[in-house]
């Protein structure tokens, strides 16, 4: 039951204040700080590899022990001697996968930071991390300078299951952090957070390679995780307001002749 109450107030939670939550959530259940930090999704941290100099996402995925793995230099920040490695086989995907994905970032984010990260499951299958994060203030990485702040933060976990016959079982669970403040003499202050999560189940041969199937997979998603942000958050947002301060009615007059 404790945990039940915990999640479910995670979900309501918005995701600007999902760190302070989670660190009270913490403190008030410590035997349930293992399943609270695996299930709960927080805006992502960013640090820089200080061996190639490019920045790299931080979660629970690249994390062992308070270090963190760079997709780039594949070395632990701060060092950690013995920190968990994926196989040689699977850090060459791993390697491909950021190359490709940075990309697929360029082309429909315009920017931002994005990280890929890979390790063995238990089923003999492995699983992949795909991360993206656009800041999108006037500040950040932002080619637009419209808000005042703005963040977009993507995690697609990929399961990928053992291959049998030449097809292989993939799992996708996505989720979606936005945040955005405004403050300009037109819209005034006015902010708006939430975040979405969904999952796909897909049997795909594997002819092409396992990095085509979870690229179409993802590409798919998050096409539909942004018609839902669209509809959910800006569509309803607009039918509210709209609702409550409806534009005033414009009369058109034709010039007299």
């Amino acid at each position: 039951m404790e945990m039940e109450a915990a999640m479910g107030l995670m979900r309501r939670m918005p995701p600007k204040h999902t760190e302070t939550a989670l660190s009270a959530l913490l403190s008030l259940l410590p035997h349930h700080s293992s399943d609270l930090l695996s299930q709960v999704d927080q805006p992502l941290q960013v640090l820089r590899d200080i061996e190639s100099g490019k920045e790299f996402i931080l979660c629970e995925y690249n994390r062992d022990a308070d270090s963190y793995r760079s997709p780039w230099s594949n070395k632990y920040h701060p060092l950690l001697e013995d920190g968990a490695l994926p196989s040689v086989e699977l850090r060459k995907l791993e390697v491909e996968a950021n190359d490709i994905f940075a990309i697929y970032r360029d082309q429909y984010y315009e920017g931002g930071i994005s990280s890929v990260y890979m390790w063995e499951d238990d089923n003999e299958g492995f699983v992949g991390c795909f991360l993206i994060k656009k800041d999108g203030s006037k500040t950040g990485q932002g080619r637009r300078g419209y808000l005042q702040e703005g963040a977009w933060d993507a995690i697609h976990v990929i399961e990928v299951g053992p291959e049998e016959e030449g097809t292989a079982h993939y799992r996708l669970t996505s989720t979606v952090m936005l945040s955005l403040t405004t403050d300009n003499e037109s819209s005034g202050t006015f902010s708006l957070s939430g975040s979405i999560r969904r999952q796909m189940d897909m049997n795909l041969s594997v002819a092409e390679g396992h990095l085509c199937n979870m690229g179409r997979m993802i590409e798919e998603m998050e096409s539909k995780l942004r018609n839902s942000l669209d509809q959910v958050y800006f569509g309803k947002t607009k039918e509210m307001v709209c609702t409550l301060r409806p534009p005033s009615e414009v009369v058109m007059r034709l010039p007299d002749s």
